[in-house]
């Protein structure tokens, strides 16, 4: 996968970049889980929200917040993060200007950093939020979510209790124009171990879904 170098605030940021010859083709950005945790962009996790992705003709972009791998900085509680996905968000669209959908992903940490990028950039069409840390961080800033997208989320997670994420989920739903879809995966813990297939078949069902409503 093509490696790029981008220029953030705190220094270089470390991507992989999957482009499309389509002048319209759509874009996508991934976001990986939290750097204290040992999270960077080659995650599993991020690296198959990344192929799902590319397989349905976007241009993905996803990448090692600052001071991970070798992008440059130190880790910033969340504050810097966010700038950091503002940035690569920055380059994916003026990269392509005529792109006909916006989307962000995140998995755990980079799914509560994607959810504030979101409410930043009301353009964007849909998201997906896998294991959204929702008893560690505040999601109330989601008044009103922007967008329709997906939670996934695993009933065996012990991390993220999944009654803690139907607590957001349910008052994200009593918002008029959006649509979340919550899919919880029997079996699937914070990390997915061994669930990695759940991912695949509940991320690409949505999308699928999505653009068949919305041809790219």
């Amino acid at each position: 996968m093509p490696e790029i170098v981008l220029t953030g605030a705190a220094g270089r940021i470390e991507a992989r970049y999957s482009q499309r010859k389509e002048e319209t083709a759509p874009i996508a950005l991934i976001l990986h889980p939290h750097p204290r945790a040992g999270g960077h962009m080659d995650n599993p996790v991020a690296v198959q929200l990344f192929h799902l992705f590319m397989k349905r003709g976007f241009n993905v972009l996803r990448f090692n917040f600052r001071g991970v791998g070798r992008s440059q900085g130190e880790f910033d509680s969340g504050i810097g993060e966010l700038a950091d996905a503002a940035t690569a968000l920055d380059w994916l669209q003026s990269s392509h200007p005529a792109a006909s959908q916006c989307w962000v992903a995140g998995y755990s940490f980079g799914a509560w950093i994607g959810m504030q990028l979101l409410m930043r950039r009301p353009e964007t069409d849909g998201f997906i939020s896998v294991s959204p840390p929702t008893n560690a961080y505040d999601f109330s800033f989601l008044a009103p979510c922007p967008a329709s997208g997906l939670i996934l989320h695993g009933a065996n997670d012990t991390v993220v209790p999944p009654v803690e994420v139907e607590r957001v989920v349910s008052k994200l739903r009593t918002q008029k124009g959006i649509v979340i879809d919550y899919d919880l995966v029997e079996g699937a813990n914070h990390f997915w171990n061994d669930q990695l297939k759940e991912v695949e078949t509940r991320v690409g069902a949505y999308l699928d879904k999505r653009l068949e409503a919305n041809p790219i």
